[in-house]
């Protein structure tokens, strides 16, 4: 599914956000590299799970045809800066539904780029009849669960002592869902 060019200006910062293209491949697999470097809010630490450009280039490709997928990047002063990614599952029990997930540069964090492309991701599946969206999130970061929360998004559960932290501590992890039924 393909998402125009949507402007926004938060906090004096001008960017777009657009669906992710093919060219768009090699600066995903540095930019995620990074983000998973800046924060313990994300699955990895930085070089887990890596995904290099051609990795990139194919999810992309997959993202553009199917219809219950979305890959949105948001890009300022021709940099990308942050992403998200709506997946969804092919299985007829679970078509209904999508897995949202979001990254952004925390040199970035404050312009409400999460925020918006969260929104973006809402506004598609509520017009491609999508009837939930799912997140997992740390219960320590209440900004975030704050934030989905505001959006309609209402905790369905938490996994007790899902991840273990640098730190050496385990924490809890929330699962939260957006019905639209």
């Amino acid at each position: 599914m393909i998402i125009s060019n949507q402007e926004f200006c938060e906090n004096g910062l001008h960017y777009t956000i657009r669906s992710a293209v093919v060219q768009d491949a090699q600066e995903l697999s540095e930019l995620r590299l990074q983000i998973d470097g800046e924060t313990e809010n994300l699955d990895r630490e930085k070089g887990e799970a890596f995904i290099d450009s051609s990795g990139f280039e194919g999810i992309i490709k997959t993202d553009s045809e199917k219809e219950r997928n979305l890959f949105l990047v948001a890009e300022t002063r021709n940099q990308i800066v942050g992403f998200a990614r709506c997946e969804g599952v092919y299985l007829r029990r679970f078509a209904h539904k999508v897995e949202f997930g979001v990254g952004v540069l925390k040199d970035f964090w404050g312009h409400s780029i999460g925020k918006n492309l969260l929104k973006e991701s809402i506004k598609w599946a509520d017009a491609n009849s999508i009837k939930k969206m799912t997140l997992n999130v740390l219960e320590y970061n209440e900004k975030a669960v704050y934030l989905y929360k505001k959006l309609g998004f209402e905790v369905e559960g938490v996994l007790k002592n899902d991840k273990m932290l640098s730190d050496g501590k385990y924490y809890n992890t929330i699962v939260m869902g957006r019905f639209k039924i």
